[in-house]
């Protein structure tokens, strides 16, 4: 799992597996990132200064819920 901030756009990063994915909004400023087997290969927060209160990559990090919801 790789964790990257992007300054430029504030953005986090979170990525579970390298490859091409299709992103799929599931919340304002939160996409969630498929491989084209729709296994879970990523996820993009936009905001991030304002969700987290700063531009630190996270050291630490808890899904609870991800995913669609069924």
């Amino acid at each position: 799992m790789k964790i990257s901030y992007d300054e430029e756009c504030d953005a986090i990063s979170i990525t579970f597996k390298e490859t091409t994915v299709t992103s799929q909004r599931v919340a304002e400023g939160v996409a969630l990132e498929f491989d084209a087997e729709g296994h879970l290969a990523g996820i993009e927060i936009l905001d991030a200064v304002r969700r987290f209160g700063t531009g630190e990559p996270l050291r630490q990090v808890l899904l609870e819920n991800v995913g669609p919801q069924r």
